[in-house]
Protein backbone atom coordinates (compact mmCIF):
# COMPACT_ATOMS: atom_id res chain seq x y z
CA UNK A 1 0.00 0.00 0.00
CA UNK A 2 1.48 3.31 -1.09
CA UNK A 3 -0.13 5.19 1.81
CA UNK A 4 1.50 2.85 4.31
CA UNK A 5 4.92 3.23 2.66
CA UNK A 6 4.49 7.00 2.77
CA UNK A 7 3.63 6.86 6.48
CA UNK A 8 6.71 4.70 7.12
CA UNK A 9 9.00 7.14 5.29
CA UNK A 10 7.47 10.34 6.68
CA UNK A 11 7.75 9.20 10.29
CA UNK A 12 11.28 7.74 10.02
CA UNK A 13 10.05 4.24 10.78
CA UNK A 14 12.77 2.67 8.62
CA UNK A 15 15.32 3.97 11.13
CA UNK A 16 13.96 1.76 13.91
CA UNK A 17 16.83 -0.15 15.57
CA UNK A 18 14.52 -2.76 17.09
CA UNK A 19 16.01 -1.86 20.49
CA UNK A 20 12.67 -2.06 22.29
CA UNK A 21 13.05 1.18 24.26
CA UNK A 22 9.65 2.33 22.98
CA UNK A 23 7.91 -0.73 24.35
CA UNK A 24 9.88 -0.56 27.60
CA UNK A 25 8.52 2.90 28.45
CA UNK A 26 5.06 2.55 26.89
CA UNK A 27 2.38 2.78 29.64
CA UNK A 28 0.02 0.55 27.65
CA UNK A 29 2.62 -2.17 27.08
CA UNK A 30 3.19 -2.38 30.83
CA UNK A 31 -0.43 -3.35 31.47
CA UNK A 32 -1.35 -4.98 28.14
CA UNK A 33 1.35 -7.41 26.92
CA UNK A 34 -0.39 -7.76 23.56
CA UNK A 35 0.47 -4.16 22.65
CA UNK A 36 3.94 -3.13 21.57
CA UNK A 37 5.06 -0.08 19.56
CA UNK A 38 8.07 -2.08 18.38
CA UNK A 39 5.85 -4.90 17.15
CA UNK A 40 3.61 -2.46 15.26
CA UNK A 41 6.67 -1.00 13.54
CA UNK A 42 8.09 -4.42 12.78
CA UNK A 43 4.89 -5.77 11.25
CA UNK A 44 4.39 -2.69 9.11
CA UNK A 45 7.96 -2.55 7.80
CA UNK A 46 7.87 -6.27 6.98
CA UNK A 47 4.70 -5.76 4.91
CA UNK A 48 2.48 -7.49 7.48
CA UNK A 49 -0.10 -4.71 7.31
CA UNK A 50 -2.92 -7.20 7.73
CA UNK A 51 -1.77 -7.95 11.26
CA UNK A 52 -1.60 -4.28 12.14
CA UNK A 53 -4.95 -3.24 10.68
CA UNK A 54 -6.88 -6.28 11.88
CA UNK A 55 -5.44 -6.48 15.38
CA UNK A 56 -7.34 -3.96 17.49
CA UNK A 57 -4.59 -4.08 20.12
CA UNK A 58 -1.93 -2.88 17.67
CA UNK A 59 -3.84 -0.13 15.89
CA UNK A 60 -6.14 1.40 18.50
CA UNK A 61 -4.49 0.83 21.88
CA UNK A 62 -1.82 3.52 21.48
CA UNK A 63 -2.42 6.58 23.70
CA UNK A 64 -0.28 8.77 21.41
CA UNK A 65 1.28 10.08 24.63
CA UNK A 66 4.69 10.45 22.92
CA UNK A 67 6.56 8.68 25.70
CA UNK A 68 8.06 6.28 23.12
CA UNK A 69 9.11 9.03 20.73
CA UNK A 70 10.83 10.85 23.61
CA UNK A 71 13.01 7.78 24.25
CA UNK A 72 13.60 6.63 20.67
CA UNK A 73 17.33 6.88 19.75
CA UNK A 74 16.40 6.93 16.02
CA UNK A 75 13.84 9.72 16.29
CA UNK A 76 11.00 7.52 15.02
CA UNK A 77 7.72 9.43 15.29
CA UNK A 78 5.56 6.57 16.50
CA UNK A 79 2.74 8.87 17.65
CA UNK A 80 2.29 10.39 14.20
CA UNK A 81 2.88 7.03 12.56
CA UNK A 82 -0.03 5.56 14.53
CA UNK A 83 -2.21 8.52 13.57
CA UNK A 84 -1.35 8.05 9.88
CA UNK A 85 -2.16 4.34 10.06
CA UNK A 86 -5.53 5.15 11.62
CA UNK A 87 -6.27 7.63 8.82
CA UNK A 88 -5.58 4.86 6.30
CA UNK A 89 -7.73 2.42 8.29
CA UNK A 90 -10.65 4.86 8.46
CA UNK A 91 -10.48 5.44 4.72
CA UNK A 92 -10.71 1.67 4.26
CA UNK A 93 -13.86 1.48 6.38
CA UNK A 94 -12.45 0.67 9.83
CA UNK A 95 -13.94 2.23 12.95
CA UNK A 96 -12.24 3.03 16.23
CA UNK A 97 -13.49 1.24 19.38
CA UNK A 98 -15.25 4.31 20.81
CA UNK A 99 -16.10 4.61 24.48
CA UNK A 100 -19.44 6.02 25.69
CA UNK A 101 -21.16 4.22 22.82
CA UNK A 102 -19.59 6.64 20.35
CA UNK A 103 -21.79 9.53 21.54
CA UNK A 104 -18.93 12.04 21.70
CA UNK A 105 -17.67 11.10 18.23
CA UNK A 106 -21.22 11.52 16.91
CA UNK A 107 -21.42 14.96 18.50
CA UNK A 108 -18.16 16.00 16.86
CA UNK A 109 -19.38 14.83 13.47
CA UNK A 110 -22.66 16.70 13.95
CA UNK A 111 -20.64 19.88 14.57
CA UNK A 112 -19.18 19.65 11.06
CA UNK A 113 -22.59 20.64 9.65
CA UNK A 114 -22.26 24.24 8.33
CA UNK A 115 -25.80 25.34 9.25
CA UNK A 116 -25.78 23.92 12.78
CA UNK A 117 -27.11 26.38 15.37
CA UNK A 118 -25.89 26.08 18.96
CA UNK A 119 -26.74 27.46 22.38
CA UNK A 120 -23.40 27.38 24.12
CA UNK A 121 -23.08 30.64 26.08
CA UNK A 122 -25.59 30.19 28.88
CA UNK A 123 -22.78 29.49 31.34
CA UNK A 124 -21.47 33.08 31.11
CA UNK A 125 -22.60 34.81 34.32
CA UNK A 126 -23.24 38.58 34.62
CA UNK A 127 -19.97 39.17 36.49
CA UNK A 128 -17.91 37.99 33.50
CA UNK A 129 -17.00 40.54 30.81
CA UNK A 130 -16.77 39.25 27.23
CA UNK A 131 -16.84 40.80 23.76
CA UNK A 132 -18.04 39.94 20.26
CA UNK A 133 -14.89 41.22 18.55
CA UNK A 134 -11.42 42.28 19.56
CA UNK A 135 -7.75 41.34 19.83
CA UNK A 136 -8.14 38.47 22.30
CA UNK A 137 -10.32 35.40 21.89
CA UNK A 138 -10.98 32.66 24.42
CA UNK A 139 -11.43 29.33 22.64
CA UNK A 140 -13.65 27.43 25.06
CA UNK A 141 -13.57 24.03 23.38
CA UNK A 142 -16.08 21.33 24.24
CA UNK A 143 -16.46 22.24 27.93
CA UNK A 144 -20.20 23.05 27.63
CA UNK A 145 -20.80 19.64 26.05
CA UNK A 146 -18.56 17.80 28.51
CA UNK A 147 -20.48 19.33 31.39
CA UNK A 148 -23.66 17.73 30.06
CA UNK A 149 -21.98 14.38 29.43
CA UNK A 150 -19.96 14.14 32.63
CA UNK A 151 -21.85 16.17 35.15
CA UNK A 152 -22.76 12.89 36.85
CA UNK A 153 -19.12 12.59 37.94
CA UNK A 154 -19.63 15.57 40.24
CA UNK A 155 -17.33 17.82 38.21
CA UNK A 156 -18.00 21.49 37.52
CA UNK A 157 -16.14 21.68 34.22
CA UNK A 158 -17.62 25.05 33.32
CA UNK A 159 -15.79 26.48 36.34
CA UNK A 160 -12.70 26.17 34.11
CA UNK A 161 -14.30 28.45 31.52
CA UNK A 162 -15.50 30.95 34.12
CA UNK A 163 -12.13 30.91 35.83
CA UNK A 164 -10.38 31.60 32.53
CA UNK A 165 -12.51 34.65 31.80
CA UNK A 166 -12.15 35.89 35.38
CA UNK A 167 -8.37 35.67 35.09
CA UNK A 168 -8.39 37.52 31.77
CA UNK A 169 -10.77 40.17 33.12
CA UNK A 170 -8.30 40.79 35.98
CA UNK A 171 -5.79 41.84 33.32
CA UNK A 172 -8.27 44.25 31.75
CA UNK A 173 -9.02 41.84 28.89
CA UNK A 174 -12.62 41.22 27.80
CA UNK A 175 -12.10 38.22 25.53
CA UNK A 176 -14.21 37.32 22.54
CA UNK A 177 -16.25 34.17 23.14
CA UNK A 178 -17.78 32.77 19.95
CA UNK A 179 -21.42 31.74 20.08
CA UNK A 180 -20.94 29.35 17.15
CA UNK A 181 -17.54 27.92 18.01
CA UNK A 182 -17.14 24.23 17.15
CA UNK A 183 -15.00 21.40 18.48
CA UNK A 184 -11.34 21.85 17.49
CA UNK A 185 -11.38 18.37 15.95
CA UNK A 186 -8.49 16.94 17.95
CA UNK A 187 -10.18 13.62 18.66
CA UNK A 188 -11.38 13.06 15.12
CA UNK A 189 -7.89 13.69 13.77
CA UNK A 190 -6.23 11.27 16.19
CA UNK A 191 -8.73 8.52 15.40
CA UNK A 192 -8.19 8.95 11.66
CA UNK A 193 -11.19 11.03 10.57
CA UNK A 194 -9.08 13.65 8.89
CA UNK A 195 -11.75 15.06 6.56
CA UNK A 196 -14.15 15.73 9.42
CA UNK A 197 -11.27 17.36 11.29
CA UNK A 198 -10.51 19.54 8.28
CA UNK A 199 -14.13 20.74 8.09
CA UNK A 200 -14.10 21.72 11.76
CA UNK A 201 -10.76 23.48 11.37
CA UNK A 202 -11.91 25.47 8.33
CA UNK A 203 -15.11 26.49 10.07
CA UNK A 204 -13.36 27.62 13.26
CA UNK A 205 -10.67 29.54 11.39
CA UNK A 206 -13.36 31.47 9.51
CA UNK A 207 -15.23 32.20 12.74
CA UNK A 208 -12.03 33.44 14.37
CA UNK A 209 -11.27 35.64 11.37
CA UNK A 210 -14.74 37.19 11.62
CA UNK A 211 -13.99 38.40 15.16
CA UNK A 212 -10.74 40.09 14.18
CA UNK A 213 -8.89 38.29 17.00
CA UNK A 214 -5.14 37.80 16.71
CA UNK A 215 -4.45 36.26 20.12
CA UNK A 216 -6.19 32.94 20.86
CA UNK A 217 -6.21 31.68 24.46
CA UNK A 218 -7.41 28.27 25.56
CA UNK A 219 -7.38 26.38 28.87
CA UNK A 220 -7.47 22.99 27.12
CA UNK A 221 -4.15 21.30 26.33
CA UNK A 222 -5.62 19.53 23.31
CA UNK A 223 -7.23 22.66 21.86
CA UNK A 224 -3.90 24.46 22.29
CA UNK A 225 -1.96 21.77 20.47
CA UNK A 226 -4.58 21.50 17.68
CA UNK A 227 -5.01 25.22 16.98
CA UNK A 228 -1.31 25.92 17.25
CA UNK A 229 0.09 22.97 15.29
CA UNK A 230 -2.52 20.96 13.41
CA UNK A 231 -4.62 23.81 11.97
CA UNK A 232 -1.63 25.32 10.13
CA UNK A 233 -0.26 21.88 9.24
CA UNK A 234 -3.44 20.95 7.40
CA UNK A 235 -4.69 24.37 6.26
CA UNK A 236 -1.57 26.50 5.85
CA UNK A 237 -0.14 29.42 7.80
CA UNK A 238 -2.09 30.93 10.68
CA UNK A 239 -2.43 34.69 11.18
CA UNK A 240 -2.98 34.50 14.93
CA UNK A 241 -0.96 33.49 17.97
CA UNK A 242 -2.14 30.64 20.19
CA UNK A 243 -1.57 30.55 23.95
CA UNK A 244 -2.37 28.01 26.59
CA UNK A 245 -3.78 29.92 29.54
CA UNK A 246 -0.79 29.00 31.68
CA UNK A 247 1.62 30.57 29.16
CA UNK A 248 -0.45 33.71 28.77
CA UNK A 249 -0.96 34.32 32.49
CA UNK A 250 2.65 33.52 33.39
CA UNK A 251 3.87 36.16 30.95
CA UNK A 252 1.26 38.81 31.78
CA UNK A 253 1.46 38.38 35.54
CA UNK A 254 5.26 38.62 35.45
CA UNK A 255 4.96 41.88 33.50
CA UNK A 256 2.12 43.48 35.44
CA UNK A 257 2.92 42.12 38.89
CA UNK A 258 0.59 39.66 40.54
CA UNK A 259 -0.21 39.56 44.21
CA UNK A 260 -2.31 36.44 44.64
CA UNK A 261 -4.18 35.62 47.81
CA UNK A 262 -2.56 33.17 50.20
CA UNK A 263 -3.69 29.56 50.02
CA UNK A 264 -2.04 27.13 52.41
CA UNK A 265 -2.12 23.74 50.74
CA UNK A 266 0.17 20.99 49.48
CA UNK A 267 -0.49 20.29 45.80
CA UNK A 268 0.92 18.23 42.96
CA UNK A 269 0.73 18.96 39.23
CA UNK A 270 0.00 16.56 36.36
CA UNK A 271 1.58 17.42 32.98
CA UNK A 272 -0.92 16.72 30.16
CA UNK A 273 0.71 14.96 27.21
CA UNK A 274 -0.41 17.51 24.61
CA UNK A 275 0.77 20.46 26.71
CA UNK A 276 3.96 18.87 27.98
CA UNK A 277 5.72 16.40 25.68
CA UNK A 278 3.96 17.65 22.53
CA UNK A 279 4.23 21.40 23.15
CA UNK A 280 7.07 21.82 25.64
CA UNK A 281 4.99 23.79 28.14
CA UNK A 282 6.32 22.61 31.49
CA UNK A 283 7.48 25.59 33.51
CA UNK A 284 4.68 28.14 33.03
CA UNK A 285 2.07 26.18 35.03
CA UNK A 286 4.62 25.66 37.80
CA UNK A 287 5.51 29.35 37.71
CA UNK A 288 1.89 30.22 38.42
CA UNK A 289 1.57 27.62 41.18
CA UNK A 290 4.79 28.68 42.90
CA UNK A 291 3.70 32.33 42.85
CA UNK A 292 0.72 31.65 45.14
CA UNK A 293 1.75 32.19 48.80
CA UNK A 294 1.27 29.15 50.97
CA UNK A 295 1.20 26.67 48.09
CA UNK A 296 3.67 23.83 48.44
CA UNK A 297 4.27 22.10 45.13
CA UNK A 298 5.16 18.44 45.61
CA UNK A 299 6.32 16.89 42.34
CA UNK A 300 5.42 13.35 41.39
CA UNK A 301 8.39 11.06 40.58
CA UNK A 302 7.42 11.17 36.91
CA UNK A 303 6.99 14.79 35.92
CA UNK A 304 7.61 17.06 32.94
CA UNK A 305 8.96 14.95 30.03
CA UNK A 306 8.55 11.76 32.06
CA UNK A 307 4.95 12.40 33.13
CA UNK A 308 2.59 9.44 32.92
CA UNK A 309 -0.42 9.83 30.60
CA UNK A 310 -3.94 10.02 32.06
CA UNK A 311 -4.68 6.72 30.33
CA UNK A 312 -7.19 7.61 27.62
CA UNK A 313 -7.17 9.62 24.39
CA UNK A 314 -9.86 10.79 21.99
CA UNK A 315 -12.62 8.84 23.79
CA UNK A 316 -11.14 5.88 22.00
CA UNK A 317 -9.70 3.36 24.42
CA UNK A 318 -11.27 3.57 27.86
CA UNK A 319 -10.94 0.03 29.24
CA UNK A 320 -9.48 -1.95 32.11
CA UNK A 321 -5.96 -1.13 30.90
CA UNK A 322 -6.79 2.58 31.03
CA UNK A 323 -8.00 2.20 34.61
CA UNK A 324 -4.75 0.49 35.58
CA UNK A 325 -2.71 3.39 34.14
CA UNK A 326 -4.93 5.94 35.87
CA UNK A 327 -4.69 4.11 39.20
CA UNK A 328 -0.90 4.13 38.88
CA UNK A 329 -0.87 7.89 38.27
CA UNK A 330 -3.25 8.57 41.15
CA UNK A 331 -1.02 6.50 43.42
CA UNK A 332 1.92 8.68 42.40
CA UNK A 333 -0.10 11.79 43.24
CA UNK A 334 -1.13 10.48 46.66
CA UNK A 335 2.35 9.28 47.63
CA UNK A 336 3.67 12.85 47.29
CA UNK A 337 1.59 13.77 50.34
CA UNK A 338 -0.31 16.41 48.35
CA UNK A 339 -3.90 17.22 49.23
CA UNK A 340 -4.84 18.44 45.75
CA UNK A 341 -4.06 17.31 42.20
CA UNK A 342 -3.87 20.17 39.69
CA UNK A 343 -4.55 19.53 36.02
CA UNK A 344 -4.28 21.78 32.95
CA UNK A 345 -6.55 19.82 30.61
CA UNK A 346 -10.26 19.11 31.23
CA UNK A 347 -10.01 15.57 29.90
CA UNK A 348 -7.32 14.60 32.39
CA UNK A 349 -9.66 15.65 35.17
CA UNK A 350 -12.57 13.70 33.64
CA UNK A 351 -10.50 10.55 33.24
CA UNK A 352 -9.01 10.66 36.74
CA UNK A 353 -12.38 11.37 38.33
CA UNK A 354 -13.96 8.49 36.41
CA UNK A 355 -11.17 6.21 37.63
CA UNK A 356 -11.71 7.31 41.22
CA UNK A 357 -15.38 6.36 40.99
CA UNK A 358 -14.50 2.91 39.66
CA UNK A 359 -15.58 0.25 42.13
CA UNK A 360 -12.26 -1.53 41.86
CA UNK A 361 -10.10 1.39 43.01
CA UNK A 362 -8.87 1.74 46.58
CA UNK A 363 -10.05 4.73 48.58
CA UNK A 364 -6.43 5.52 49.38
CA UNK A 365 -5.89 6.48 45.72
CA UNK A 366 -8.61 9.13 45.72
CA UNK A 367 -7.53 12.76 45.78
CA UNK A 368 -9.22 16.13 45.34
CA UNK A 369 -8.69 17.74 41.93
CA UNK A 370 -8.82 21.25 40.55
CA UNK A 371 -8.02 22.77 37.18
CA UNK A 372 -5.20 25.30 37.00
CA UNK A 373 -7.61 27.97 35.70
CA UNK A 374 -9.91 27.50 38.70
CA UNK A 375 -7.00 27.62 41.14
CA UNK A 376 -5.59 30.81 39.65
CA UNK A 377 -9.00 32.50 39.48
CA UNK A 378 -9.56 31.69 43.14
CA UNK A 379 -6.26 33.35 44.04
CA UNK A 380 -7.03 36.66 42.35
Amino acid sequence: MEDVKRAIKTNKVYYCLDCGKCTAVCPVSKVNPRFSPRLTVQNTVLDHEERVFKDENLLWSCLSCRMCSERCPSDVHFDYFTRDLRIIAQRDGAESPCSHSGALQSLMRIMTAPQLSQNRLEWITPDLRVAESGEYLYFVGCLPHYQEFFGYLGLDLLAIARGTIKALNSLGINPVVMAEERCCGHDLLWTGEVESFRRLAEYNIQQIANTGAKQIITACAECYRTLNDDFPRYLGKKDYQVWHLSQFLAEKFSQDGWKPKKRVQAITYHDPCRLGRFSGVFEEPRQLLNAIPGIELKEMPRNRHRSLCCGTVAWNNCNSFSKMIQAERLKEARTTGAELLITACPKCQIHFKCAMLNQGIDDELKIEMEDLAVLVAGAL
